[in-house]
């Protein structure tokens, strides 16, 4: 440990196969979050989910009886919305229908955008789709911004491919590296340490991706602890990168910090 595990003062929680999966909650996780909150901790969500709304999450983790609101969410279309509505910027949007919502405000452009934003099409891509966001990247000058980097996620049927990958071919296409706006982006962790207020120290981030959650955090000073859940593989411990900790699952947090 880099520093006492008594110094956590906030707790920076991923969704998909750290709180959920496809068949529900895991087991101890609702009542893990419910003893954080009594602990006295910060808890924050961060996901790299595109396909829906702060809202839209906030109420599917709350059916599942986790309390949560939306200003709890951080989330890669939040982020590429403010992004794009401080700068007044035209985007063409390559996003699931249910992330609008926090593209709201956001002027559409499928001409001469400003900026062509990628997110998590899943069936939704044809090689039409993917070649229109190419033309307008190097021929017509727009940025890129992708909506996170993660590479695959596991669905009911086994794992599926992500974001990250389509992003990679328009980068080798266009020779423009992407901004990315979501997890392990350090800029997208240092928008929540600004948000909670506290140093990275004082931060715990838990996930299941050992490059996305623990890699990311870490590269900001907060620690990353992994939970065997989700799309954990035992290959995940003989990389490079080094958990603060590694939880059988979420329901083992509250006592992991005492």
């Amino acid at each position: 440990m880099r520093s006492r595990r008594e110094d956590i003062t906030a707790v920076l929680l991923d969704l998909d196969g750290t709180l959920y999966t496809a068949v529900g909650a895991i087991p101890g996780a609702v009542e893990a979050v419910r003893a954080l909150r009594m602990m006295g901790l910060a808890v924050r969500f961060v996901t790299n989910t595109t396909t829906r709304s702060r809202r839209a999450l906030a109420d599917r983790l709350q059916r599942m009886g986790f309390t949560a609101t939306p200003e709890e969410i951080y989330s890669p279309p939040w982020a590429a919305g403010r992004f794009l509505r401080q700068r007044q910027a035209r985007a063409y949007l390559l996003i699931p229908e249910g992330a609008r919502e926090d593209f709201e405000g956001i002027l559409e452009e499928d001409q001469q955008p400003d900026y062509v934003v990628i997110g998590d099409l899943g069936e939704g891509w044809t090689f039409e789709r993917l070649n229109q966001a190419f033309r307008m990247i190097l021929e017509r000058g727009a940025g890129l911004i992708g909506l996170g980097r993660t590479r695959y996620y596991q669905a009911t049927d086994g794992l599926r491919l992500d974001v990250g990958p389509f992003i990679a071919a328009l980068e080798e296409a266009t020779g423009q590296k992407a901004l990315i706006l979501g997890k392990p982006a350090p800029a997208f962790f240092q928008s929540i340490l600004e948000d909670l207020g506290r140093p990275p120290e004082q931060v715990a981030m838990v996930g299941d991706d050992i490059e996305i959650d623990v890699g990311g955090a870490q590269a900001v000073g907060v620690r990353g602890i992994l939970v065997q859940t989700g799309k954990f593989r035992p290959a995940d411990l003989e990389g490079r990168i080094r958990p603060d900790a590694v939880l059988t699952s979420i329901a083992e947090l509250p006592a992991w910090l005492g």
